[in-house]
């Protein structure tokens, strides 16, 4: 199988979608199918890429904004059509919905399917009306991602949540299958030195770590993070905060207003802001527990599993995918989204399991190793796209 993907920058420093593609690439390539790369914006993992990529290809959009702009678009999916032959075996991938437009085009040129990755909900931004131009260019992007998404032949969810939210807009749920995200279980796992990693970190072991390893933007819920922390230390003073991550969309102007919110509330000296984390697994470690607070309906967060593959157990809101991780005993670790006490009693509840439940880290990793892992998420994904290759091969020969 020749798969050609849309990756519109790759890197690990914006989010999960990235790091997942790259997996799900470099598992496939491993396998010996074919990955060609498109992209638009050089990232950290590009060189990666180039190691095992037939092609990797820059492009200058994948939309067309402001319409001027057409002629380079076209240029682009001609110039591809030239590099990159394809065989009846031949898929397009897009690794996120609004890069569908350019996709469509590409898969229309090439004649072969298109298959979509649905890492998020659909997009519900408000708009303000006093903006024209801004307004203007929602509209003219808008109007582009739902056409190039009438093209998509199938599309993966990466939760039943995140697919439900996209049946509600109308879509077919016969086109929709759903793919949890899966992490390397042998980069993702426990210390063998809790007492060593503590030392590294300079941190006692009768301390209570508790971490955030995510963007530090409103949707994320840190504000209650920290406020539930507040009312956490009033009850245990051993405890401290680590939260780990940059801001996407409120800049280092948000991270200030949280450092500031620490001080208003006294708990400055037990709150450490560590910036964004390439590695964030001795993070996991030396934690006791991972928090996640979001307020939004979040798809399927990969710090989840990130942080129970490395034995440490998760408190997170319930709300969008996270149920569909948490199950089992590990639900009781989930609390409503923006409920400051609820989040400080779950945490003073569970936060000393290594003294009354020693076994927990191992049944959290258990958990990952039974039903996300990487090699799930892969066969899930290559099940789909071969699949996706046998109906269009019958449409196309009138067996349909």
């Amino acid at each position: 199988m020749h798969l050609i993907v849309l990756e519109l920058e790759p890197t690990s420093f914006r989010g999960g979608q990235e790091i997942v593609l790259f997996d799900i690439c470099r598992s496939l390539a491993q396998r010996g199918h074919i990955i060609s790369l498109l992209y638009t914006k050089e990232g950290n993992l590009l060189e990666q890429y180039q190691n095992f990529c037939t092609h990797v290809v820059k492009v200058n959009l994948f939309t067309i904004y402001p319409p001027q702009n057409t002629l380079h678009f076209l240029v682009d999916i001609w110039n591809i059509n030239k590099k990159i032959s394809t065989t009846k075996n031949s898929i397009v991938l897009s690794n996120q919905y609004q890069d569908t437009f350019f996709a469509r085009a590409l898969a229309l040129v090439k004649n072969i399917p298109l298959v979509c990755y649905l890492h998020l909900p659909p997009q519900e931004k408000l708009i303000k009306f006093e903006d024209i131009k801004q307004y203007t260019r929602d509209i003219y992007i808008r109007w582009q991602w739902h056409l190039g998404m009438k093209g998509v032949n199938q599309f993966i969810a990466v939760s039943n949540q995140t697919k439900s939210d996209w049946l509600n807009k109308g879509y077919q749920e016969n086109k929709i299958d759903v793919v949890y995200n899966g992490i390397d279980l042998e980069v993702y796992k426990p210390t063998i030195n809790f007492s060593l990693i503590r030392k590294t970190w300079h941190i006692s072991e009768d301390i209570r770590v508790i971490s955030y390893v995510g963007r530090l933007d409103k949707e994320k819920g840190l504000e209650t993070l920290i406020k539930a922390f507040a009312l956490l230390l009033k009850a245990c003073t051993k405890t401290k905060l680590l939260i780990a991550g940059k801001s996407l969309f409120h800049g280092e102007e948000y991270k200030k207003y949280l450092e500031q919110l620490s001080t208003d509330l006294g708990i400055e000296n037990y709150v450490e802001f560590l910036g964004h984390l390439t590695n964030p697994i001795g993070l996991y470690q030396v934690s006791d527990l991972t928090v996640l607070p979001s307020l939004w309906s979040e798809p399927f967060p990969r710090s989840i599993i990130e942080s129970m593959a490395c034995g440490t157990p998760v408190v997170a809101s319930n709300t969008g995918g996270i149920p569909e991780s948490l199950t089992g005993e590990f639900k009781h670790g989930l609390f409503p989204p923006g409920n400051e006490q609820d989040l400080s009693d779950t945490l003073n509840h569970l936060m000393n399991w290594r003294d009354k439940d020693s076994h927990l880290g191992e049944r959290c990793r258990q958990h990952i190793l039974s039903k996300f892992s990487i090699n799930k998420m892969v066969d899930g994904v290559e099940k789909i796209s071969t699949s996706t290759l046998i109906k269009q091969f019958k449409i196309k020969n009138g067996n349909s």
